[in-house]
């Protein structure tokens, strides 16, 4: 277990990705997460060099999802939402 722990891409990655996805820019990303646009370019950068394939495609101006990106985005937003709904529901703010 705690190997692939190791292995597992940072939450903040995820979470940068998915914003980036979901926005289609890096810049309203990076504002959303209070980090810039710079920073959070790397992590994703930094993320699919740990995947080893590419989740954009990065044009002038524009950015568009991969095949491979949109399949993935789809995966990461659903599990951010079942980890968002299950800490309300150990809070006790949702029922399960």
């Amino acid at each position: 277990m705690q190997k692939t722990l190791r292995r597992l891409p940072s939450l903040d990655f995820l979470r940068g990705f998915e914003a980036a996805g979901r926005r289609l820019s890096f810049t309203l990303a990076a504002e959303e997460l209070f980090v810039t646009q710079s920073a959070l370019s790397r992590q994703v950068k930094a993320l699919e060099d740990a995947l080893g394939v590419a989740l954009f495609e990065r044009r002038h101006r524009a950015l568009a999802l991969t095949p491979a990106g949109a399949a993935f985005h789809r995966t990461v937003t659903e599990k951010l939402r079942d980890l968002v709904l299950q800490r309300l529901v150990s809070l006790g703010l949702v029922l399960g």
